[in-house]
């Protein structure tokens, strides 16, 4: 088989359910709510172009399941039905040209930024941030629990608007992540300890999900396949928790790393030699694969269409995933299997001066700005001046 072949082949998940072909549009934080959390036109006009480009499946970025808790303001919430329709249609648009439509649920624990009124996660480590972020207060027993509860209802909300599967936010630092990790976690209840009691909290969400979207529907994980943080989730407990995870049936076990602290699924822990062999995670999803069956997914740094036809065809995972490239080439996959591309590298967005270089944020910037331009239905603009983005960043936050 060629390339094309490979990569255009539809994969049933072990619920049933037919994913189109071998591509998976990662989540990105789009920011671009309407205040309440409710859906934009801005995101609808997103998600329709996305979802002309071929994509098997499009992961839509963070959504909230409770609006004291935001990662960023724009963010939507999903803890209950009053936004229906605007779901609804968004599943619509998105799904209209065969892609199948994800919603990531996510709760930011203790990287809820400091305007919001509480911050909660396992235990109270706050982030070296601490201009940033407060002090997290401990979740009770209770509080646990209630989370659980709005996870399942998220993933149901999802379904009843006709969206085709959902994925837990485990990975990145986020509530899940920070069960799951050592450095985070250092309840003494039945949520922290061991790794069979740290890794209580996914599985428990997956338990709500799965209880009430019934077995058809599919459900996904992202997961570190490490913390990279010494004394922290390591890549054992990572494959342990995967292997708990697949016996109680899950769907998809999407493979990145890293957390606000050590930003691994942006590539700044990799040596130059693991980043020009695209794949991040190459090295762990190879482990992964020997313990279990279920399908993986495996996103950070692909970019070249040959590179992702050999790891599909070498066995080594069962769908490709990449984010920032989607956002400066909407209709990659379409491009991709179309003959028009055979990469996805993308300008950096760098001014030239290191000590700005060095933070990154610029790239984030420039990530934004083109979902932005794709949401008011213009062109994007891979070529935009870095400078340019610096000055409205600063013109932004005075």
């Amino acid at each position: 088989m060629n390339a094309k072949e490979i990569l255009s082949a539809s994969f049933t998940l072990p619920c049933g359910t037919e994913i189109p072909n071998r591509f998976i549009k990662s989540a990105m934080s789009e920011n671009n709510a309407d205040r309440g959390g409710k859906i934009s036109g801005r995101l609808l006009k997103l998600y329709e172009t996305w979802g002309e480009g071929g994509t098997g499946i499009l992961i839509s970025g963070n959504v909230m399941t409770d609006s004291r808790a935001l990662n960023e303001k724009r963010n939507i919430v999903v803890e209950d039905e009053s936004d229906l329709e605007g779901l609804r249609k968004m599943g619509e648009l998105a799904q209209a040209h065969g892609s199948h439509l994800w919603m990531q649920i996510n709760h930011p624990g203790r990287q809820a930024p400091n305007w919001n009124k509480e911050t909660v996660s396992a235990s109270d480590v706050q982030l070296p941030m601490k201009k940033m972020f407060d002090k997290p207060r401990p979740m009770t027993d209770e509080e646990v629990m209630d989370q659980i509860e709005r996870y399942g209802n998220t993933a149901a909300i999802a379904k009843k608007a006709g969206w085709k599967g959902v994925q837990i936010h485990g990975a990145h630092g986020y509530l899940v992540s920070q069960f799951l990790s050592p450095i985070t976690n250092k309840r003494t209840d039945r949520w922290g300890g061991s790794l069979e009691n740290r890794a209580r909290f996914p599985l428990e969400i997956y338990r709500n999900m799965r209880a009430k979207v019934g077995p058809d529907f599919p459900i996904g994980i992202k997961i570190n396949s490490a913390d990279f943080q010494r004394g922290g989730f390591t890549e054992e407990e990572s494959l342990e928790v995967i292997d708990l995870l697949s016996a109680e049936g899950i769907d998809m076990i999407e493979v990145s790393g890293g957390t606000y602290e050590r930003a691994a699924m942006m590539g700044s822990t990799k040596k130059k030699s693991t980043q020009e062999r695209e794949a991040y995670f190459a090295d762990f999803i190879v482990k992964a694969r020997k313990r279990t069956s279920k399908p993986l997914l495996l996103t950070g740094g692909f970019r070249t269409f040959d590179t992702m036809a050999q790891a599909v065809a070498n066995d080594e995972l069962d769908f490709v995933g990449m984010a920032r490239p989607y956002a400066v080439y909407p209709h990659l996959v379409k491009e991709f299997l179309e003959g028009k591309r055979t990469e996805a590298n993308i300008p950096a967005a760098k001014t030239g001066l290191k000590f700005i270089d060095k933070m990154g944020f610029l790239e984030i910037v420039y990530f934004a700005e083109q979902m932005k331009l794709i949401g008011l239905g213009k062109p994007t603009d891979p070529s935009i001046s870095a400078w340019k983005l610096l000055f409205r960043y600063v013109r932004k936050s005075m």
